[in-house]
């Protein structure tokens, strides 16, 4: 007999497809980036992983996925940290004015994420992991949709930043 699937398992599976979708996305645009290779992997990899949970949200239980989502996330954690120190050491106020904070950002989003995604097969999906899911699936789409439209907010960006999409 097949399992029915619950509302907020349908939320969360859909999140996990929104967010792979958003891995993907930012993977292409590193396409122009002078080490698109370094951030093309660092974004795939999550895209890949959150596609598998949309599909079949009981595989972060098994040792491969949690394998690399765990090494991930600490290569993610480090690569952050050095950031983060960076944009203190500099002073900088607005991060996504700098290649740095842009950068920083969205390790931090796919760590985070990450996290989130962390043993969320082994039981049903409370509201306590389902809120936040919901809150930060939707905020890289409104910063990327507002940061489009806004075309003053990108104007001192490199232009490998401003050709992507």
């Amino acid at each position: 007999m097949k399992r029915t699937s619950s509302l907020p398992e349908n939320v969360w599976r859909f999140c996990n497809l929104l967010m792979s979708l958003f891995f993907g996305l930012a993977t292409y645009v590193q396409i122009n980036d002078p080490d698109a290779g370094l951030w093309m992997v660092g974004y795939a990899i999550p895209a890949s992983l959150t596609l598998f949970v949309s599909w079949h949200p009981h595989i972060t239980e098994t040792l491969i996925w949690r394998r690399l989502a765990d090494l991930y996330v600490l290569i993610g954690t480090a690569f952050c940290a050095m950031l983060g120190w960076i944009l203190v050491k500099e002073g900088v106020t607005d991060i996504f004015q700098q290649e740095e904070g842009r950068e920083f950002s969205g390790l931090m989003l796919t760590v985070t994420w990450l996290l989130l995604c962390r043993h969320s097969g082994r039981g049903d999906i409370g509201m306590i992991r389902l809120c936040p899911a919901v809150g930060i699936t939707i905020f890289p789409f409104v910063a990327w949709l507002y940061y489009y439209i806004n075309t003053e907010l990108r104007s001192n960006w490199p232009s490998h930043c401003k050709t992507a999409l």
